[in-house]
């Protein structure tokens, strides 16, 4: 691991879809999230950790010092048993120093506790609660949204009786949820003083970029369709505590709504896309911005 980051930095990240569902709400029958008042379309921060997540894993096949805590099937408990049986600690609840020296270690060994942070206080090997030093905001799309509920058809049936049952038409019906296209735009936060406390170093953030670039080449579905990253501009900070506000960085970055037709591609937004140039930002002294895509 490298030494912890010293500088704070602040990042504005733009991602398509296409004929897809990027982000399902269980409470509406999982179709595109939504802002009812608005209509824009919603992606929350979990589900672009859990890309992120995806991404490490894969590539760092699940080693340490980046290995994932929260993944598919995982018992958190044995997770943190690990810490544990590696630094040979009682499971005592009352031990502080041994819940200290368990976080310490689910840090250096697990990405996401030292990215994201983790409550890992449960009753048997408790190891604490990490404030991760990487924050993401939800995602909104630029214009309102409209998804589409299609039928679709599966030209089999799952057993014989069924098939009797449908007089010897084997089709069953099903539903698809889609959005036909959205820009989505979200912003992150990078946390110098938090990174300091977790240990998240130079190489994790290269790994975070690289994640955000490449993570959704990791998690083609069919109901996904096709998700692009297009953007990501990243702000940073010549100190720990930061020379501007973030919100004013952000206010940098502008993509003007589609006017006339309803978007159907990244085409339909490049000509309303203003962001500032690679270099130090004019009017934030000591804040330099980088295009990393």
């Amino acid at each position: 691991m490298s030494n912890p980051i010293e500088n704070r930095y602040e990042f504005v990240y733009l991602f398509d879809v296409e004929n897809g569902n990027p982000n399902g709400d269980p409470d509406a029958g999982n179709m595109p999230r939504i802002d009812p008042e608005t209509s824009y379309g919603i992606v929350t921060d979990v589900c672009l950790k859990r890309k992120i997540r995806n991404f490490v894993e894969i590539a760092h096949d699940d080693k340490a010092p980046n290995c994932i805590y929260v993944k598919e099937r995982a018992i958190l408990a044995s997770q943190q048993a690990k810490a544990y049986e590696a630094l040979k600690l009682k499971n005592d609840k009352k031990n502080g120093d041994g819940i200290a020296q368990a976080r310490r270690w689910m840090c250096q060994n697990f990405y996401d506790v030292r990215t994201f942070g983790a409550v890992m206080s449960l009753q048997n090997y408790n190891c604490g609660q990490v404030r991760g030093p990487v924050q993401i905001n939800f995602g909104r799309s630029i214009d309102a949204i409209a998804p589409r509920d299609l039928s679709i058809t599966r030209m089999a049936v799952a057993t014989e009786k069924e098939a009797k049952s449908q007089g010897g038409d084997n089709r069953t019906m099903g539903r698809k949820s889609i959005v036909p296209y959205a820009l989505y735009r979200t912003e992150g936060y990078v946390s110098a003083c938090l990174a300091e406390k977790t240990g998240f170093g130079e190489d994790d953030l290269e790994l975070l970029w690289n994640s955000l670039v490449n993570m959704f080449d990791h998690d083609r579905s069919a109901a996904r369709g096709k998700m692009c990253p297009r953007k990501l501009i990243v702000f940073k900070h010549d100190s720990k505590l930061g020379n501007a506000p973030a919100h004013k960085l952000f206010e940098t970055v502008d993509v003007k709504p589609c006017e006339g037709n309803p978007p159907r591609g990244w085409d339909d937004y490049e000509d309303g896309l203003s962001c500032p140039p690679s270099g130090s930002l004019d009017g934030f002294n000591g804040v330099e911005v980088m295009h990393i895509l």
